[in-house]
């Protein structure tokens, strides 16, 4: 079997003007980025989201492990299996942030025949969006020391400055750091720190507006900071929201590309889920909607992160509802999940399986919560057994889902056509009742209580008294009605990452909150996550390079 990038580059892209016309997008709307890429003009953006909505369907998973679940090639075989079908769909997915790719995970374009395409484009620069949301980010921290440089108007201290500067990478050395030093000419000396790209409020703020000017009234919203007296300093008192809003105008156009298959696929923003709240622009949604019979779209890392804030956050603030939803699965996988090896993973054990495999059963009864009709996608590896698969299948019949074998990395869309046709039905059906979680009234405590023991199972949530003493301000300023975004690490229902199954009785471990306002949610910061990663002991920078020709090697 040919590697990702062999099949990647023996695909024959169509020029874009023609994938755009297969999503009804005209050529007059088309910003095109060289041939294969595009963005969509804001004007027929908002045209064409005013349309009768299509269908969502989200695409989640388990909590992934190294043996693999296959998300995003999930998402991509399933809209292309759609499509082979006859429904006329699209896919909406986040770009892919440039610390996985030199750090663990490398590419995020799919895998196999169920690719979006250019790869190599689309896991690099793109079309600059990601570099316009750190230069916004960091223009917002340049502006706010200059203030306090030249007189400090507002009063705002520096031992309260909370914003922070971002890039695109991991460098954990950057996650605490002192700037201004040097001498009185160089600054007012404080502490600083900075975060990832897709864990700036910046990424949020982007990710959830709905237009221009949504964008830059979130931007003006942003706390950046506190005076002396307790007075939040906003992002518009430093007016910097319309410098902001001018770096990030061309961005907030959605990215055009396209499967293997054709398809097209809307390819905009990109939050980390165990970070962030993890979803791809409402703006690409919204227009893929207006566009499309189904839209099909992905929230990151497992259904207890991605999937909760998704629904949670994104379909709360943006009014989206879905139709129905994908957990997607491997047989490998939960056997991780039921204690076997990676080393160990090729041998049968029915055992191990029926083990992990309360795992998934977890993620479909938290899906159910929600009111939303579940499909179990599970891909099929080479070392999977009659046996194994029937244990997975007859675990999900007790909850009344259906576990359809999927093979679209190695066939494209006739992979996915089982999945295709049972999605399809529980969309014709109209069984979902969506409903998020908890209603905005609740206090901001109670609502991430009710996250840590309805998703994932826990006794109870520690909060210590500066946490609560935050919150407890926030509530009274205004933002208790605010959703709850839970930083955590995506590999357990815990914040405990060894912790594999579906473990019970455990505490969330509360650490610290902020304030996004722009965005419109608190973040809860659980456990030994961090947001600005850190590299691997051997990154996959260490084998990236460009072969003699000038192509680049060891991406994916």
């Amino acid at each position: 079997m040919p590697t990702d990038l062999e099949i990647a580059r023996a695909a024959t892209l169509r020029p874009i003007a023609e994938i755009a016309a297969k999503a009804g997008i005209p050529d007059a709307a088309l910003e095109p980025y060289g041939k294969y890429k595009a963005k969509v003009a804001p004007e027929f953006v908002a045209k064409a989201s005013s349309r009768g909505p299509g269908k969502l369907v989200l695409v989640t998973g388990i909590n992934p492990t190294p043996a693999g679940e296959g998300k995003t090639t999930t998402t991509i075989g399933l809209g292309d299996a759609l499509n082979a079908i006859g429904t006329k769909a699209m896919i909406a997915l986040r770009e892919p942030s440039l610390g996985p790719c030199f750090g663990v995970k490398g590419g995020a374009t799919g895998g196999g025949y169920a690719q979006v395409l250019p790869m190599e484009d689309i896991n690099l620069h793109f079309t600059g969006d990601f570099h316009a949301i750190t230069s916004a980010n960091n223009l917002l921290s340049a502006v706010l020391d200059n203030h306090l440089y030249w007189g400090n108007e507002l009063g705002l201290d520096p031992r309260r400055v909370s914003w922070r500067r971002a890039m695109d990478m991991n460098d954990r050395n950057l996650r605490d750091c002192v700037v201004g030093l040097g001498g009185a000419s160089q600054g007012v000396v404080r502490e600083d720190g900075f975060d990832i790209t897709v864990a700036s409020e910046v990424m949020a703020v982007f990710c959830l507006a709905r237009d221009l000017h949504d964008l830059q009234a979130r931007l003006g919203r942003m706390i950046v900071g506190r005076t002396r007296d307790g007075r939040a300093v906003t992002a518009k008192d430093l007016k910097a929201d319309g410098a902001m809003a001018v770096l990030l105008r061309d961005a907030l156009s959605p990215n055009l590309v396209q499967t293997i298959e054709g398809s097209p696929a809307l390819v905009h923003g990109g939050p980390f889920a165990n970070i962030a709240h993890g979803c791809n622009s409402v703006v690409a949604t919204r227009l893929g909607l207006g566009l499309a019979d189904v839209v099909v779209t992905e929230a990151g890392f497992g259904a207890d992160l991605g999937a909760e804030k998704f629904l949670d956050i994104k379909c709360r603030l943006a009014g989206l509802e879905p139709g129905a939803c994908v957990i997607v699965a491997t047989v490998r996988a939960l056997k991780m999940h039921g204690g076997v090896a990676k080393a160990d993973l090729g041998r049968e054990d029915v055992a191990a399986v029926e083990r992990g495999v309360v795992n998934l059963a977890r993620h479909v009864e938290n899906m159910h919560k929600f009111g939303l009709p579940v499909v179990v996608a599970l891909n099929k590896f080479t070392s999977d057994t009659p046996a194994e698969i029937a244990a997975v299948q007859a675990a999900m019949a007790r909850l009344d889902t259906e576990a359809i074998l999927c093979t679209h990395w190695g066939d494209g869309a006739a992979g996915a056509v089982e999945l295709a046709r049972a999605v399809k039905a529980r969309l014709d059906r109209g069984a979902a009742r969506f409903a998020p979680l908890y209603p905005d009234a609740m206090p901001l405590a109670e609502k991430l209580r009710t996250i840590a023991r309805e998703i994932y199972r826990a006794a109870d949530v520690s909060i210590p008294a500066a946490a609560a003493q935050k919150l407890a301000r926030w509530e009274q300023e205004g933002f208790g009605h605010l959703p709850v975004c839970v930083a955590k690490t995506q590999y357990s229902f815990s914040a405990d990452p060894t912790a594999l199954g579906a473990p019970t009785g455990h505490v969330l471990p509360l650490r610290d909150v902020r304030l996004s306002a722009g965005a419109g949610f608190v973040v809860a910061i659980c456990g030994e996550i961090m947001t600005m990663p850190g590299l691997p002991r051997r990154p996959a920078a260490e084998t990236i390079t460009l072969d003699a020709d000038g192509r680049i090697e060891g991406l994916f």
